[in-house]
């Protein structure tokens, strides 16, 4: 394994096979090329929810915390045999609380040579305390729901695009460090710190893809996504392109045609430094305060907050943009 340092980037390249380098980078890469038509592809739901459930079973993954590094290791072992290319990115933030955390993202990219790319997305991390829930408040959380399910739906998405390989790039980022933020509007950008350090020092030199999807909060039972605030302003034609792919699937019981507001995630960070439209698929429950549901920050956020029929609506809907755009 060759290991590249840029400034204070550490990436880690790891793949099958042996190939040659990639944009200026030292890397190993699977050079197999595939051409096959538009097939259908179907979702398994019940892979998607054992891998958000084996993520969960490891406790909270807080930066920094021993359970934080054996599931990252577990995402790497799932990773691996898939991708075309793995990278590992190396780096520390600084919470709004004033701790240095670490931050570890993981790039998994597939058919990485092709100049048309969908980037894919979810944050691995959790929340390092319950501030939403009654008891308990200073305890972290599991992440069933905020975490786990946008991971658990690209690792399945990941096993596809290697069982079945599509003819345009995919890019599945899982953004660290994600959670550790302010909840009192206080203190700006403290959320979404590894998407903002991947952001400003992505993978490949000079990144681009033409769009991207982000997955947040998208394994709850009777879940809603409506439309985004940042996602309609900056990515319309994505979204309704999205959206209509789900309506055609026969899921628009979960995605809705309303407007969400605004949603500070890790999208907004990626639009911002790196121009990219992005759409962020989000669970909005309008009879809460937050509307991000009863279980957001809580501890009430376990394996109840998962429905396998909502992994399902999510992955079969990008599977099919994935096999159509």
């Amino acid at each position: 394994m060759r290991i590249l340092i840029i400034s204070f980037v550490f990436l880690f390249l790891v793949s099958c096979n042996n190939q040659t380098s990639n944009a200026g980078l030292d890397t190993e890469e699977d050079s197999t090329q595939v051409s096959n038509p538009v097939i259908a592809r179907i979702f398994n739901q019940d892979s998607a929810y054992s891998h958000v459930l084996n993520q969960v079973n490891f406790g909270p993954r807080v930066p920094g915390t021993k359970t934080h590094k054996q599931c990252f290791d577990y995402l790497i072992k799932v990773l691996r045999p898939l991708a075309d290319t793995l990278y590992l990115q190396y780096s520390s933030a600084l919470t709004f609380d004033k701790k240095t955390i670490p931050v570890m993202n993981i790039i998994a990219s597939f058919n990485p040579h092709a100049s048309k790319r969908i980037l894919l997305c979810a944050h691995w991390d959790t929340r390092p305390f319950a501030d939403q829930d009654d008891v308990d408040k200073d305890k972290p959380i599991l992440g069933a729901n905020d975490g786990a399910s946008g991971v658990g739906v690209l690792l399945e998405i990941a096993a596809e695009l290697k069982k079945q390989p599509v003819e345009i790039g995919v890019d599945i980022v899982l953004f660290d460090a994600e959670d550790w933020g302010d909840n009192t509007g206080e203190i700006q950008d403290s959320y979404c710190l590894g998407s903002q350090y991947w952001a400003k020092n992505p993978h490949v030199p000079s990144y681009k893809a033409d769009f991207g999807i982000l997955l947040d909060m998208v394994g709850a039972p009777n879940a809603v996504f409506g439309f985004e605030g940042y996602s309609l302003a900056e990515a319309q034609n994505y979204l309704s392109m999205v959206w209509s792919s789900a309506n055609n699937a026969g899921y628009s019981g979960y995605f809705k045609n309303f407007e969400r507001g605004y949603v500070t995630d890790d999208h907004v960070y990626v639009m911002k430094h790196l121009k990219i439209p992005m759409i962020d698929i989000i669970d909005c429950d309008v009879n809460t305060a937050s509307h991000f549901g009863k279980y957001w920050h809580t501890h009430n956020d376990n394996m109840d907050a998962i429905d396998k029929k909502t992994l399902k609506a999510v992955g079969q809907t990008l599977l099919n943009v994935l096999s159509s755009y």
